[in-house]
């Protein structure tokens, strides 16, 4: 596996939004709906970040975000706008790795996620990786399409 290198950025920054094109993209193609409505780049984030992977030429590899779910005080973390570029081997697990740490830095307790049932190449990644189904949460409840799975972090 390359060097990946994880360092943290603005949601809004070039290279950031060129991923989370790409991503929508992706997604738009599989279940025709970008994802682009449930993730604000302009909305302040205490408590988490946009992170990009790259490289060790620092060519851009993937991207995730972490944002607190519920207010800031809350114990429990969302993973939003996950994504590694094709062909890009064990980017996905770098960059879920790095975000659970951030997270607990953070003092989170959990991390949860939502994606849509049909994408279970998603799904089966999630589940590879310690996250279980969880109790549908804000505007999942009535959204029968996605899946809404967590973790807890260690102490």
């Amino acid at each position: 596996m390359p060097d990946i290198l994880i360092t943290a950025d603005s949601a809004s920054s070039v290279d950031a939004l060129l991923l989370q094109d790409e991503l929508s993209g992706v997604l738009l193609r599989m279940n025709g709906d970008s994802g682009r409505a449930s993730f604000d780049i302009e909305a302040p984030c205490v408590r988490g970040g946009f992170y990009i992977a790259r490289d060790a030429a620092g060519a851009l590899l993937g991207c995730a975000a972490l944002r607190p779910l519920g207010d800031d005080a809350s114990p429990t973390a969302e993973l939003k706008r996950m994504y590694a570029r094709p062909g890009s081997r064990g980017v996905g697990a770098a960059l879920l790795a790095f975000v659970e740490a951030q997270a607990a830095a953070h003092g989170y307790r959990q991390v949860q996620l939502s994606t849509r049932r049909i994408n279970l190449r998603a799904v089966d990644f999630y589940a590879r990786h310690g996250y279980v189904e969880v109790a549908p949460y804000g505007k999942y409840v009535s959204a029968p399409q996605s899946v809404c799975m967590g973790k807890a972090l260690p102490d």
